[in-house]
C-alpha cells in the first residue's frame, strides 16, 4: 500500500503548475476588466473618482458572489459534478462577451447616478466577473482534493500567491502597456480571446482533477474530525481585518485621483499595492515580515497624519506618505489574516469571509461615507482604526523608530502652533498628542499610538490645513465643495473662495467696488479674460457655452445682448453658485441672459442645436483634474458640431501635475482644427487670488477666427510634440505626467 501512493503523486507532478497557470490567468482577466469597464463608463459620468469607488464596490460584491458560489459548489460530494457545473457556467458567461456597457438603462440620472451605475454593471460584466472570481478558491479546494494524502495538500494557500501575482501584473500592465497601446475595442477582443483560452485551461485542470480522484490516492492526512472548528470570534476578526484595507484602498484612491486625474493609472496604483500586501503576507517567507511591517506602519502613518495637517500641494508628499501609510497598514492587517488562516477544510469559508470584509469596506466608502461625512473623512478615520490591528502589548521599538515617529508627531504639533488658527481647537489636540506620544514612548502600547494618530487626524478635520475659515461644506457624488473666507487687500478686503479638493474654482470679493471683478484664472489680464474681452468687443450679441460652472465668475464678461449657458454635472455646484450668501456672479454681475443646464457636458452639449455658439469654453474640473473624456477627439467633434463655422473652442488646461498641451493639440489636428496656446504668468507681485498662472488653448476650424490672436505675441501655435490624440478608447495619462515632471525639473512648468 505504501508503494501505490508515491507512484500516484509522481504521475501528477505537473498538477501544481497547471493549477497555478489557471488561477494566474483568471486573476489577470478579473483585474484587467475592472479598469477596462470603468474606463468605458467614465465618459458618461463626468470623470468623477466616485465612479471608480462605486465600480470597486460592485466588483467586490461580485467577488463575494463568486466566492459564495465556490464555497457552495465545492461542498458537492462528487468532484465531477463540480467540474461540469463550473464549465457550464463559464460557457454561459461567454455569451456576455465581448465586454461592453449595456444601453438598456439609457443615460445616467442627473445628480447621483449610483442606481444607474449599479444597474448597468451586472448586465455588462457581472456574470463573467463573478465566475472568474470563483476560480482561486474553487481550484485551491480541487487542488487539496486532487492531492489528498500528499504533503502539498495541507497547504493549498500557496496557490493564493499565483492569484494575487496575476492580479498585480495585470493591474500594472493595464496603464503602462494595455491602455497606451490598445484602443478599447481592441482591448475587449483580446480579453475575450484570453477568456476562451482560460476556459480550455479549466477543462484541462478538471480532467487532471478527475484523473487524480480515480487513481485511488491514499488518505494519510489528519482525520477530518480532528480539524479545529472556526469560532465566531475568528470570523468577525477576519471580516474586520479584510474590511479596513479595502476601505483604505478606496480612500487613498479618492485622495490621489481627486487632485491629479480620474483615470486607470491612478485607480490601479492603490489596488495594485492592496494586492501586493496579500502576495507578501501569504508567502511562506514574506519579503516584508510582520515586525518590519509594524515598524514602517508606525513611521508612515505618523507622517501621513502630519501631512494631513499641513497645507501642501506636493504630489510627491501625497503619493509617498498616503500610499505608504495605506500599504503598511493593509500589510499589518493581512499579516494577521495569514497568521490566522484555517485548515484547508475551511479554505473556501475563509476566503468567503475575507471577501465579505472587502465588500463591507467598499460599501462604506462608496455608499455610506458620502452620506455620513461632508468631507473625505473615511480615509483618516480608517487609517486610525487600522492602528488597532497592531499587537496590544509589545516591547519598545528601536531608537530610530521612536525618532521617526516623534518627528512626524512634532511636525504636526508645529503646524498646530501656526498662526491664523483658533486656539480653542488646538489646545485639546495638542494635549491629546503629548499624552498619547508619552504613553507610546513609555509603554509601546497600541492604544496609545492609536490615540496619537487619532489626535493628528482630528486636528486635520477640525482645522483645515489652509487655516481658512469654512463657511460651508457640501459633498456630492462628484466631490467635496468648500466655501471659505479669506482676506486680500488688493480687492478691498474679505472675499469668498470655492474649493473642490485643494483647488480654487472661483473667488468673489465682498466689497461692492470689486464684487464683479473676475479673479484667479479668470482675471481680465489672463488668457481667458483676453478672449472674452475680444469677443464682447467684436460680437456684443455672442452666444457662449461654458462647460463647468464653478462660482459662475465668467458671467461677469457677458454684455446685455449676449447669452451664456453653463453645462454643469453637479447640482450641488449650482446650488452654491446661486446662494447669495456666498456668490452673486450669476444673480448680480451678469448683464445678459445666463442659464444652467445640468448633466454631463458630452450628453447635454450634444443635444444643443447645430452651429449655435460663437464660443465654447471647457472649464470643467474635478479638484485639479480635467475629466479626460472631455479632451478626446469624439468630445471635440461634439463641441465643433455645436459651434458656428467661425466659432472658437477654448480649453482651460491649467493643471499642477499634467502637461495636457500635446494630447489636446494632437486631438485638434485629428479633427482638422488650428490650435493656439498661451501659458500665462501674472506680473511679479500680483496676488495669486487676483490673477493666477494658467494654460489655455484656442481651437477653430475657420482660417480667420484665430487671426487676431495669432498676431498677438502672447499666443503661439500649439505643439503636439508627437503625442497621440486621445479618444474614448485611448488615453495615456502617463505621458503628460512624465512631461510635466520633466518640465518642472527644467523650470518650464507653470
Amino acid at each position: 500500500m505504501t508503494d501505490v501512493a508515491p507512484r500516484a503523486f509522481t504521475g501528477l507532478r505537473f498538477l501544481p503548475a497547471i493549477f497555478a497557470a489557471a488561477i494566474f490567468t483568471s486573476a489577470a482577466l478579473v483585474f484587467t476588466v475592472e479598469p477596462m469597464i470603468a474606463k468605458m463608463i467614465l465618459p458618461l459620468l463626468g470623470g468623477s473618482p466616485a465612479v471608480w469607488n462605486v465600480c470597486m464596490a460592485f466588483f467586490q460584491g461580485a467577488l463575494l458572489a463568486g466566492y459564495l458560489y465556490a464555497h457552495l459548489v465545492q461542498r458537492l460530494a462528487r468532484v465531477r459534478t463540480q467540474i461540469l457545473i463550473h464549465l457550464g457556467l463559464l460557457g454561459v458567461a461567454a455569451f456576455f462577451l465581448p465586454v461592453g456597457v449595456t444601453g438598456l438603462f439609457g443615460s445616467p440620472a442627473v445628480g447621483s447616478p449610483i442606481v444607474w451605475l449599479l444597474s448597468v454593471l451586472p448586465l455588462s460584466v457581472g456574470l463573467p466577473f463573478a465566475v472568474l472570481s470563483s476560480t482561486a478558491p474553487l481550484l485551491q479546494a480541487w487542488y487539496a482534493k486532487a492531492l489528498d494524502g500528499a504533503p502539498q495538500a495541507q497547504n493549498p494557500y500557496i496557490l493564493y500567491g499565483a492569484s494575487n501575482l496575476g492580479s498585480l501584473l495585470a493591474l500594472l500592465a493595464y496603464p503602462v502597456a494595455v491602455e497606451p497601446l490598445l484602443a478599447l475595442p481592441e482591448q475587449t477582443l483580446l480579453w475575450a480571446f484570453v477568456y476562451a483560452a482560460f476556459c480550455g485551461l479549466i477543462a484541462i485542470t478538471g480532467a487532471y482533477v478527475w484523473n487524480a480522484r480515480h487513481q485511488g490516492v491514499a488518505r494519510i492526512a489528519a482525520d477530518i474530525e480532528n480539524v479545529p472548528a472556526i469560532t465566531w470570534r475568528q470570523r468577525v476578526s477576519w471580516v474586520l481585518l479584510a474590511a479596513a484595507p479595502s476601505s483604505l484602498m478606496l480612500g487613498a484612491t479618492t485622495y490621489i485621483s481627486n487632485d491629479v486625474a480620474s483615470v486607470p493609472l491612478f485607480w490601479v496604483v492603490p489596488l495594485a499595492l492592496y494586492l501586493l500586501t496579500f502576495v507578501i503576507a501569504f508567502q511562506a517567507r514574506p519579503i516584508i515580515n510582520r515586525e518590519r511591517a509594524l515598524l514602517w506602519q508606525m513611521v508612515f502613518v505618523a507622517l501621513a497624519a502630519a501631512v494631513l495637517c499641513i497645507n501642501t500641494t506636493s504630489l510627491f508628499a501625497h503619493f509617498m506618505l498616503y500610499l505608504g501609510a495605506f500599504f503598511f497598514s493593509a500589510l499589518v492587517c493581512h499579516h494577521r489574516l495569514a497568521a490566522d488562516r484555517p485548515h484547508p477544510r475551511h479554505l473556501t469559508e475563509f476566503y468567503l469571509l475575507i471577501s465579505l470584509g472587502g465588500v463591507l469596506g467598499g460599501m462604506f466608502n462608496a455608499f455610506l461615507a458620502p452620506v455620513l461625512f461632508r468631507t473625505v473623512l473615511e480615509f483618516p478615520l480608517v487609517l486610525t482604526l487600522c492602528c488597532l490591528a497592531r499587537p496590544w502589548t509589545r516591547p519598545l521599538f528601536g531608537r530610530w523608530t521612536i525618532a521617526l515617529t516623534a518627528a512626524g508627531i512634532g511636525c504636526a504639533i508645529g503646524v498646530a502652533f501656526a498662526p491664523a488658527g483658533p486656539s480653542f481647537v488646538y489646545i485639546p489636540v495638542i494635549l491629546a498628542l503629548l499624552g498619547g506620544a508619552a504613553a507610546e514612548l513609555v509603554s509601546g502600547r497600541t492604544l496609545a499610538f492609536t490615540l496619537v494618530i487619532g489626535a493628528l487626524c482630528a486636528q486635520a478635520v477640525l482645522v483645515p490645513a489652509d487655516k481658512r475659515v469654512t463657511l460651508s461644506t457640501a459633498r456630492s457624488f462628484f466631490g467635496v465643495h468648500r466655501v471659505t473666507l479669506d482676506t486680500e487687500p488688493a480687492v478691498g478686503g474679505t472675499l469668498h473662495l470655492l474649493f473642490n479638493g485643494t483647488t480654487i474654482h472661483g473667488a468673489q470679493p465682498e466689497v461692492d467696488a470689486f464684487r464683479c471683478q473676475a479673479l484667479t484664472y479668470y482675471a481680465a489680464i489672463g488668457p481667458l479674460g483676453q478672449v472674452y474681452g475680444s469677443l464682447m468687443a467684436t460680437n456684443p450679441r455672442a452666444n457662449v457655452a461654458v462647460v463647468g460652472l464653478g462660482a459662475g465668475t465668467l458671467a461677469t464678461y457677458i454684455g446685455p445682448e449676449s447669452r451664456m449657458r453653463y453645462f454643469e454635472i453637479d447640482p450641488e455646484v449650482e446650488r452654491i453658485a446661486r446662494d447669495p450668501r456666498y456668490f452673486t456672479y450669476l444673480s448680480g454681475c451678469a448683464k445678459g441672459e445666463v442659464d444652467v443646464v445640468l448633466g454631463d457636458a458630452r450628453l447635454t452639449v450634444a443635444a444643443e442645436p447645430e452651429h449655435s455658439y460663437d464660443l465654447i469654453q471647457i472649464d470643467a474640473f474635478s479638484a485639479d483634474n480635467i475629466p479626460t473624456h472631455l479632451l478626446t477627439t469624439e468630445a471635440l467633434a461634439i463641441y465643433f458640431r455645436a459651434l458656428k463655422p467661425d466659432g472658437i473652442l477654448m480649453l482651460h488646461l491649467s493643471n499642477r501635475n499634467l502637461k495636457l498641451e500635446p494630447p489636446a493639440a494632437a486631438a485638434a489636428k485629428e479633427v482638422g482644427a488650428t490650435a493656439l496656446m498661451q501659458e500665462f504668468a501674472p506680473p511679479p507681485g500680483t496676488p495669486p487670488i487676483v490673477a493666477s498662472p494658467s494654460q489655455v488653448m484656442l481651437m477653430s476650424k475657420s482660417p480667420t477666427a484665430l487671426a487676431a490672436f495669432a498676431r498677438d505675441p502672447r499666443w503661439r501655435p500649439a505643439r503636439d510634440e508627437g503625442a497621440r490624440a486621445w479618444t474614448d478608447g485611448y488615453t495615456n495619462i502617463l505621458g503628460p505626467l512624465i512631461d510635466h515632471t520633466i518640465d518642472a525639473f527644467a523650470g518650464r512648468a507653470q
